[in-house]
């Protein structure tokens, strides 16, 4: 063999090695390097107490009622406990205010303090007062009015007008919208606000506020309250006015809502009388 041809032989051997090491370096430079798993960001954890089981008013709390579970620090609960000891003490009791569900934080606002018992006055709130009237199975709503709802609170009474020697005595019944949107604390005796089964009522307790308390005092020594139960989560005030005996009449009541006249009312002595007036004249003068 010709040197040349050696030559060119041991130059392409050389190319051909070189070309397959800078080939393996760039392929393995390709590889995508492993890519190191980030670690999760901390969260500083407590613990919180919560209900082993159910918890009704009523109950009793003990350890094996409660258990401690981690908690996210920041979540916590306002009015938590984080130690069963914080609640049972071996020396005084708690008992629950408000309904517990399993695995729901104990909350001090839910149970009494220590040594306390399960009393009515632990549910009212700062400023109110409880006052109980009586019903039946029929002004009670049938018996689906039940603790912690909201009720309108409706009197109906009979005023009698004494008149002169020559005129008959007038009486007028009407009803008129007392309260709205009170909290029933208490279905008789029973004050449980998970309960779901309606039974007929003789007396309820509902939260009212010093003048309220007044007005429904004086209200059932007058006449005659039946309860209106609320729509859930229902909470603001209706315009209403007294429905007397003249409103039963559908035509009188539709011609005073609707059309081109309004109903007023003209009082003169101790005789009242209903008018069909057009729109807009009654604003002319008092």
């Amino acid at each position: 063999m010709r040197p040349s041809s050696i030559v060119m032989l041991a130059v392409a051997l050389v190319l051909g090695i070189s070309a397959a090491v800078l080939s393996k370096i760039w392929l393995q430079a390709q590889v995508s390097q492993p890519q190191v798993a980030k670690s999760a960001p901390t969260v500083d954890m407590g613990t919180v107490v919560i209900a082993a089981k159910s918890l009704r008013f009523g109950n009793r709390l003990a350890e094996r009622s409660l258990r401690e579970v981690e908690w996210p620090s920041k979540a916590i609960p306002e009015g938590a406990f984080q130690k069963i000891n914080d609640i049972v003490n071996g020396k005084d009791r708690r008992v629950v205010l408000s309904a517990i569900e399993e695995n729901e934080p104990v909350l001090g606002w839910k149970i009494t303090g220590p040594g306390q018992r399960a009393s009515l006055s632990a549910l009212i709130g700062d400023g109110m007062k409880a006052v109980t009237i009586r019903v039946n199975d029929v002004l009670g709503v049938a018996g689906f009015v039940l603790p912690g709802e909201h009720v309108d609170i409706l009197l109906t009474r009979t005023e009698t007008i004494e008149a002169g020697d020559k005129q008959p005595i007038q009486k007028n019944t009407f009803t008129d919208v007392l309260l709205q949107n009170v909290r029933v604390l208490a279905v008789d005796q029973l004050a449980d606000d998970r309960t779901e089964e309606p039974a007929p009522a003789k007396a309820v307790t509902i939260e009212v506020n010093t003048r309220q308390g007044q007005k429904l005092a004086l209200a059932s020594s007058v006449g005659q309250l039946a309860l209106a139960l609320r729509s859930a989560g229902s909470t603001k005030d209706e315009a209403a006015r007294r429905i007397a005996l003249g409103d039963l009449n559908s035509a009188t009541s539709a011609s005073a809502v609707s059309g081109s006249s309004v109903m007023v009312t003209v009082t003169r002595e101790i005789t009242r009388s209903d008018y069909s007036v057009p729109r807009g004249s009654q604003s002319s003068g008092s």
